[in-house]
């Protein structure tokens, strides 16, 4: 398995005030839910913000140590990793992506020209220039499958395991995996097709939330990498392949989120286990 990365940079407005609470064993826990627009360009240059918002957790001495400072308004930078966890529910496999913060620091909007927020249709502050941005190294779980929308977009999902090595309190080696979703359009898509299951790669986009209606009348969500960029790493040699075009992708600026996917071709794409928010 490729040496794994696992990082994601948020740059938004607090939506509401955090609350800290503990858990039956003690542990600080504080959820922050951020907002803000990604600006992306489509293929007529034009100019779109699509919005976002995500929930990162924050815990331990790092949570106690905010405490009561964060208001809803408030500009923060957030560096942390996706963190995969799964579990059953009345007999059902449960799984979630959520991001998990390292870092966090507040940004001063002083000085910034022009409209720094938007006000959403819920009354919260939402900032303009936001930042969401994801890296990942790590393997794919199985064949990329390339669909084409009924207007011939080229559409592909991926499925990506990042492994994750870390020490104990006890001072032991420890191994875990995130499984993470992403999704790659037009050109980039049909050269993700290309690759493998049990191919490394590297990935760069940007986290968003979708939702829809499954055949049952249920409601899913999911959580996945809208991808920019994306490289196949060599294998055995624990570097990115060379300057090899037919293994390599250029950076498709503002690709992800520019189709409406029609109505049913998400249910050609369920993620295998629903996502609880």
């Amino acid at each position: 398995m490729a040496r794994g990365l696992n990082r994601v940079t948020l740059v938004g407005t607090l939506t509401q005030d955090p609350e800290l609470r503990y858990t039956a064993g003690g542990l600080a826990v504080m959820e922050l839910n951020l907002a803000g627009n990604d600006i992306v360009t489509d293929e007529q240059g034009q100019s779109r913000e699509p919005a976002w918002y995500h929930r990162v957790k924050l815990l331990g001495k790092s949570a106690e140590f905010w405490g009561d400072t964060l208001k809803a308004g408030m500009a923060l930078f957030v560096d942390g990793k996706l963190e995969y966890r799964a579990w059953e529910q009345d007999g059902q496999k449960k799984s979630s992506l959520e991001i998990r913060a390292d870092r966090m620091e507040i940004v001063s909007l002083e000085g910034k020209r022009g409209q720094v927020t938007v006000t959403d249709a819920r009354g919260q502050e939402r900032l303009k220039d936001g930042l969401n941005h994801v890296m990942l190294v790590g393997n794919l779980t199985r064949d990329p499958e390339l669909r084409y929308t009924p207007q011939g977009t080229a559409v592909t999902r991926l499925s990506l395991a990042v492994n994750e090595k870390f020490t104990t309190r006890q001072g032991g080696e420890q191994e875990k995996v995130h499984y993470v979703e992403a999704q790659a359009w037009r050109e980039l898509a049909e050269f993700a097709a290309e690759l493998k299951k049990g191919d490394g790669a590297f990935l760069m986009g940007r986290l968003v939330n979708d939702s829809w209606t499954a055949q049952d009348g249920t409601r899913r969500y999911t959580t996945r990498v809208e991808l920019s960029r994306l490289e196949r790493l060599a294998r055995g040699t624990g570097q990115s392949t060379g300057g090899n075009s037919s293994q390599m992708a250029s950076t498709a600026k503002g690709r992800a989120g520019k189709v409406d996917i029609e109505e049913g071709l998400e249910d050609d794409f369920p993620p295998e286990e629903d996502l609880p928010f």
